[in-house]
């Protein structure tokens, strides 16, 4: 079972992409969710996590003041809202999902996601 991620494409360095993430079958509403991106050439990192209810989210440092994930349980989707993008952000993004038993937890760590999204491409041109 694979998670569908959606909403890259090319943007100008200081525009605006919104990703979305859908789990098509099941309801995302018990799982912690979260965003990782990997840039050409580098491994997955961590970008966004976001508890159950959408309560708690958790931002890598340098992204914090620009990208905003949320969710919609009633919709079974996950958002991350991008803005101000600079050609640093050009990566695959991928979004991923795990079973939490508290409705606080959220997850930074990839290799403790489950399910994962095929990934989106963003491109940030100069």
């Amino acid at each position: 079972e694979q998670l569908v991620d959606s909403g890259g494409g090319l943007v100008k360095a200081g525009g605006s992409l919104r990703l979305s993430c859908a789990f098509p079958g099941r309801s995302i509403s018990t799982y912690a969710m979260g965003w990782f991106r990997q840039a050409p050439g580098k491994g997955r990192q961590f970008a966004a996590a976001i508890s159950r209810s959408g309560a708690y989210t958790f931002y890598a440092d340098p992204l914090k003041d620009r990208f905003t994930i949320s969710r919609d349980n009633f919709k079974n989707t996950m958002y991350l809202q991008m803005n101000s993008l600079t050609p640093e952000d050009t990566a695959v993004y991928y979004c991923a999902a795990r079973n939490a038993t508290l409705e606080t937890a959220y997850y930074t760590t990839a290799n403790t996601y489950y399910y994962w999204g095929q990934g989106t491409q963003v491109t940030v041109s100069s």
